[in-house]
């Protein structure tokens, strides 16, 4: 009797021992997280902090994230001392360009190889998946060969169309394209639709989680692009932010560490990018079959 007593007993203290071993993982999870978002964060605190002091101070404490003093002397170098006003110019105009180029394109050229059946269509999709896997380094000669027998080199031709279609974007547009039912387009179709009134008409509008990942990609890609600027311009009227920024590293203004104007000018071209992905980070990551389920 006594060991059927003992038991509805031992039942509870399990329970307990559980669930203070789940609160313990749980809690050494968080710990672990929030350790490592703190390790990623701390070199932004560090820009931050080192834009907003004075050159002495960032010099002597470059790892200190509290200025002393705090002074905005550093930002008003950067619009006054600086090409930045027209670094951002250059790259607003090219990344909008691109993004809209690259949406256009790599929808187009996905829809064309999830739906439409032509000659040589899986060596095509199979051309795409190779340039994916080629270094982005490999191609720069290249493109500065083509660029200066084209006529474009030096120009915003030359910064804006080299980048108006990728083969990663044309893959994930390719890959969603293929997840929709083709019910869908039968229906328009049999309703008199062309290809093309079909693809902007009905299957675009469902694409839309992947149009919004293909555009966040896009623009940060092309706000960040810098190898292909170096290859293409070579006016200081015709540089972008990456290429702005990469010459005043190397100590354009002068001598000294100017920690304050060049991590300045950093933070301030972080911070586009960092809008755009706030605004649509719930769309980045979505089922694939979405699109299809809404429509």
């Amino acid at each position: 009797m006594a060991v059927l007593t003992d038991r509805p007993a031992a039942a509870p203290a399990r329970r307990d021992q559980r669930a203070a071993r789940t609160l313990a993982t749980r809690f050494l999870g968080y710990a672990t997280l929030i350790f490592f978002g703190l390790v990623f964060l701390y070199p932004f605190v560090i820009q931050i902090g080192n834009s907003l002091k004075t050159e002495p101070d960032a010099a002597a404490n470059p790892l200190s994230p509290f200025p002393d003093p705090l002074t905005l002397a550093g930002f008003e170098r950067i619009f006054s001392g600086t090409n930045f006003p027209l670094w951002l110019g250059n790259s607003l105009l090219v990344t909008v360009l691109v993004t809209l180029g690259r949406v256009f394109f790599d929808s187009l050229a996905g829809y064309a190889l999830a739906r439409l059946r032509f000659r040589g269509r899986g060596g095509l999709f199979a051309a795409v998946i190779a340039v994916m896997a080629v270094p982005g380094v490999v191609l720069l000669i290249p493109k500065f060969l083509v660029l200066n027998q084209l006529g474009i080199y030096n120009s915003y031709a030359g910064l804006v169309v080299p980048l108006l279609a990728d083969a990663a974007g044309v893959f994930i547009m390719k890959q969603f394209f293929e997840s929709i039912p083709l019910s869908v387009e039968e229906a328009a179709r049999i309703d008199g639709a062309s290809i093309f009134r079909t693809f902007w008409s009905v299957v675009l509008p469902m694409a839309k989680p992947a149009l919004i990942t293909l555009t966040i990609l896009s623009f940060q890609g092309s706000w960040n692009e810098f190898p292909h600027s170096l290859v293409s311009v070579q006016d200081p009227d015709l540089f972008t932010l990456p290429r702005g920024l990469a010459d005043l590293v190397s100590g354009s203004l002068g001598k000294g560490t100017q920690y304050p104007l060049k991590l300045g000018a950093a933070l301030l071209a972080t911070i586009p990018v960092a809008i755009i992905f706030v605004l649509f980070q719930r769309y980045f990551v979505r089922d694939a079959n979405d699109g299809s389920d809404k429509g």
